[in-house]
């Protein structure tokens, strides 16, 4: 469906820039857009519910995702992938989560596998590893997190020894999405037993096949929303890695893992922005069919204030995961702005997933109907790749970073 449109879409990226700003989408980004929500609309959202009851994994639906370009898309052309940008990228997120963010999830879950390759992978492991997933509907994971470091990254405790042209990884990770399927794993492992040493310098980015022996990989985690996402512990014991699976140089492995996020967070910020469109459009609807005091529910003010507030921010999360994408395609340092993107998108869907169920009322409760499970999915936006609290300290680091110690500010 899209192999037509990816020639063109390198060139059809929304201008935001010093000089010149556009809201508008091109026609290119239009037909992406609608095509995905084509999809989600016809094959996501009427097996949600299927699929959050029974917690398997979408395989149906990921196989036909792949075959319409939908999956890992910012995956070069050169290696077999539709070849997006981030921001088409997360045209395709949005939409998809409109529909269910749990089996977007298993859609595009592998990309954040995908962006340390893409940002830092040799040519030899591009061709290998990223053409392994353009070829074939397979998952890939990330794995970094661990039982005692999550947002605390410098914490991490599994420990990859070099012996002679092998590296030797020990450890377990956790909450590791798309781990009971995947292929192969980015892994970040201390690499420097000095326990003083600072993060730069103190771990390496490996890539490891999932079929090393060694590996284990844990039950599936029984989650509160997103449930059909296959989340799980993987160990590692005695893991041989060859020295050409490292990613970047060693050492510099937290570089290539934080350096992901900079491309991935507009991303999922744009998955938070699909399931708060979904509460806007879900309350909608039922305000204007539920009657109380004699008219529907959407004639009192109290009703259409939440409504508003909804679309208000929901509105500006979009305009500001848009802008972190544009800016992160642009080659510019995002960090700052897919940090606010991420985390501004990320309340907004749980406000907005809050507000759906009071709208709703009692039906809002109740299993039946679809803003319950929203609101199961929407808690995780909080959580995932940096907690709010996480994505407010880069703000504010970066913020203070602009000014000097007389209080005059550099930027």
């Amino acid at each position: 469906m899209l192999s037509r449109l990816t020639s063109s879409i390198g060139r059809n990226r929304i201008s935001v820039q010093t000089r010149q700003m556009s809201f508008e989408l091109s026609d290119t980004q239009k037909e992406v857009q609608a095509a995905a929500l084509q999809f989600s609309k016809d094959v996501l959202l009427p097996n949600a519910v299927k699929y959050d009851k029974s917690g398997e994994f979408p395989w149906d639906i990921v196989r036909q995702a792949h075959q319409l370009g939908f999956m890992n898309p910012i995956i070069p052309e050169k290696y077999g992938g539709p070849g997006m940008d981030g921001f088409n990228t997360c045209l395709i997120v949005e939409a998809l989560s409109y529909g269910c963010t749990g089996i977007q999830l298993a859609i595009v879950g592998p990309s954040l596998a995908v962006a340390p390759v893409f940002l830092s992978g040799s040519e030899e492991q591009k061709k290998k590893y990223l053409g392994m997933l353009a070829a074939e509907p397979i998952i890939a994971s990330y794995a970094v997190t661990e039982p005692g470091a999550g947002s605390d990254v410098n914490g991490v405790k599994t420990k990859a020894v070099k012996k002679g042209d092998e590296y030797v990884i020990n450890g377990s990770k956790a909450w590791i999405t798309g781990g009971g399927h995947a292929k192969w794993f980015f892994v970040l492992a201390r690499t420097d037993d000095d326990p003083k040493a600072p993060a730069g310098k103190a771990f390496t980015a490996f890539i490891v096949d999932g079929d090393t022996p060694g590996i284990t990989r844990g039950k599936k985690e029984e989650n509160m929303g997103q449930k059909c996402s296959d989340t799980r512990t993987i160990t590692f014991e005695d893991v041989r890695v060859p020295k050409e699976n490292i990613l970047g140089a060693p050492g510099a492995g937290f570089k290539v893992a934080m350096g992901a996020f900079d491309l991935t967070r507009p991303q999922v910020a744009a998955g938070a922005v699909g399931l708060a469109w979904r509460c806007l459009d879900e309350s909608c609807k039922y305000a204007l069919e539920r009657n109380a005091f004699g008219t529907p529910i959407a004639n009192h003010q109290a009703i259409q204030f939440m409504l508003a507030d909804m679309a208000i921010n929901l509105e500006l999360s979009r305009l500001y995961t848009y802008r972190a994408a544009a800016e992160s395609d642009a080659g510019g340092v995002s960090s700052y702005n897919a940090s606010i993107a991420k985390c501004f998108a990320a309340d907004t869907a749980n406000i907005a997933a809050a507000n759906a169920c009071q709208i709703f009322g009692g039906a809002g409760f109740n299993c039946d109907y679809p803003v319950e499970k929203l609101m199961r999915d929407a808690k995780i936006y909080q959580i995932y790749e940096g907690t709010s609290q996480i994505q407010r300290m880069v703000i504010a680091r970066t913020l203070l970073s602009h000014f000097t110690h007389s209080g005059t500010s550099k930027m």
